[in-house]
């Protein structure tokens, strides 16, 4: 690795195989050095899970000139503190995770793994960025977010972001981007989450499934909107998760 150069850790919960992943390493080798530590199969939905119960492996896939690729057993939390911890001979510049098969708009970013490196790397001073797509298709295109992943990451790399803040970032499914929206989460949950997969002598069996619902449909300052729309959304996301504006009226109802 080039001491020169930006140092980004990419990570993903789809898989090291995986085609997002895969592109995004393509787009972000021109902005710097690339090492990737990512699982070694789908860790889809891990949020922020460590792995706890059993050593955690990793393995090395490819290496050439600017850039490492390592697969590893755990999650994608797993994956960023390993990095830093045992492969990495400097921290990186940058963390960078994605690019996702499907969206982590709205309510979406507290369950993505995706989301869970990003955040990982943020807890630790690192600027970081999350990328997905709304296509959770293994072959879908991601060509037309090219553009738009160097232009943010170019931005974050020469400009940092702010302690405690990172950024989601989520790319409509169609090659006609209209451009970039900086949004705020869409308010919303999921309805009907499990759909009955029984089995013989027992029907005590359930796929996780379910539906998105906004509560805000017409809200054009969310994330939702903003897809729904043909825009790419841009939401910076907070770790700290303190309620300030209840501090007050919560110390008037103990105290």
């Amino acid at each position: 690795m080039n001491k020169n150069k930006p140092l980004i850790l990419v990570s993903n919960d789809d898989g090291v195989t995986a085609k997002g992943i895969n592109e995004l390493i393509k787009f972000l080798q021109p902005l710097g050095d690339i090492v990737v530590m990512a699982p070694d199969s789908p860790r889809s939905g891990a949020g922020c899970a460590l792995t706890v119960t059993q050593p955690v492996r990793y393995q090395l896939v490819n290496q050439k000139p600017g850039l490492t690729i390592y697969s590893c057993s755990g999650s994608p939390v797993d994956c960023i503190k390993l990095a830093r911890n045992t492969v990495l001979d400097r921290e990186p510049d940058l963390v960078v995770a994605g690019i996702n098969h499907g969206d982590n708009s709205g309510t979406n970013v507290h369950y993505s793994g995706t989301m869970g490196a990003v955040f990982e790397g943020c807890l630790n001073g690192i600027p970081a960025i999350g990328f997905s797509l709304c296509n959770h298709d293994s072959n879908a295109d991601f060509s037309h977010t090219e553009k738009y992943v160097q232009e943010i990451t170019s931005m974050v790399l020469s400009g940092g972001l702010p302690s405690l803040i990172c950024l989601n970032v989520n790319f409509p499914n169609t090659p006609d981007i209209k451009g970039i929206k900086v949004c705020q989460q869409a308010v919303g949950r999921w309805m009907r989450e499990w759909e009955p997969c029984p089995r013989r002598f027992d029907d005590k069996y359930f796929w996780l499934t379910g539906e998105f619902v906004c509560h805000e449909p017409e809200n054009d300052k969310t994330d939702n909107w903003a897809l729904a729309n043909g825009y790419a959304a841009i939401t910076p996301t907070k770790l700290d998760v303190t309620a300030y504006e209840f501090i007050d009226e919560l110390k008037s109802r103990i105290l």
